[in-house]
């Protein structure tokens, strides 16, 4: 890691009381593990990094308490897969989803979410840097360059995104060492960047123009969700408020919001279901309740599905 984007992150990391170890078997010896301090948390932070071209980071560690997460990060293009996080980012303010793939453009303002507290944060990711879109791409495909920032920002935060999802999930298990590392590291980052495009101008062609109109439509049935997430909701019910049809209404809500309108009501639905169970002693039967369910174990495989792990889990970490 003796490189500009190693000593990057070892500034990083440092500064938020993570601490190089030596390899301790949970990842690879080929990058260098951090440890978080004691007196915030447990666990570790990794990261693999190449000539300043990629680094590939894997996250698993929890804060005793909320933590802030507000830092500048370096100048790339990341894209990454969250096993497990609870917390929200701040500005925008956003849910922190997991089972879901993410981009960051780093570089440009700082990144600032707060973390809940005793929850896993488990993801893994790769970060392509300045030198690898800016110069390695264009001089190996000068004819066929495509600046890959327009694709990772069309991406911004997908649950449907399965490709990438095996790809880095098999990069966060790979334990070759030496030139197989090399290769293995820089042909899945290869990879990615070219499922990224692909992802890119398959959505591209799946856009449409949206009108000012409704762009405010959406907009209105989006607060309306936000206020009657827990009661039944039906297409219908939204067609009639958002003044379109119902295919109309799914397509553009996706385009606009970035999931469609039954994840939207889920994640609604988990943000209140995670407050019920860090402030209040009702059962887990009753928060399915309130927040909309009839069937706790539904319940429980969507709140799993969306925080990475079970709303008893969930409570038992916060005690």
């Amino acid at each position: 890691m003796k490189n500009k984007i190693g000593d990057v992150y070892n500034q990083i990391l440092m500064e938020r009381e993570f601490s190089p170890i030596d390899a301790n078997g949970h990842f690879n010896s080929c990058g260098q593990t951090y440890a978080l301090s004691p007196k915030l948390g447990e666990g570790f932070y990794w990261v693999y990094s190449e000539e300043n071209l990629f680094d590939i980071k894997i996250h698993d560690f929890f804060f005793h308490e909320d933590f802030l997460f507000d830092c500048l990060m370096p100048e790339g293009l990341s894209i990454s897969y969250y096993q497990s996080i609870a917390g929200h980012e701040v500005s925008p303010y956003r849910r922190l989803n997991a089972n879901c793939i993410k981009t960051y453009i780093g570089g440009e303002t700082p990144y600032k979410a707060i973390m809940h507290r005793r929850i896993p944060v488990k993801s893994v990711g790769i970060e392509i840097l300045p030198e690898y879109y800016l110069h390695y791409l264009k001089e190996k495909f000068p004819t066929e360059y495509v600046n890959p920032y327009d694709t990772f920002s069309s991406i911004d935060e997908t649950f449907h995104f399965p490709e990438m999802q095996r790809l880095l999930t098999q990069v966060a298990e790979y334990r070759g060492e030496g030139i197989s590392a090399k290769l293995f590291y820089e042909a899945k980052v290869n990879e990615a960047v070219s499922l990224v495009v692909e992802h890119f101008h398959n959505h591209d062609r799946e856009q449409v123009h949206i009108s000012r109109k409704d762009k405010e439509q959406i907009e209105s049935v989006t607060a309306y969700i936000n206020d009657h997430a827990s009661f039944p909701l039906t297409l219908e019910q939204l067609s009639k408020i958002a003044c379109m049809g119902n295919t109309k209404l799914k397509k553009t809500f996706k385009q606009i919001n970035g999931c469609t309108i039954t994840e939207y009501i889920q994640q609604t639905r988990m943000s209140q279901a995670e407050f019920l169970l860090s402030n209040t002693d009702l059962s887990i039967a009753q928060i399915a309740r309130t927040v909309g369910y009839s069937n706790p174990s539904r319940f429980a495989e969507l709140f799993s599905r969306n925080v990475g792990i079970l709303p008893g889990e969930y409570r038992r970490l916060l005690e």
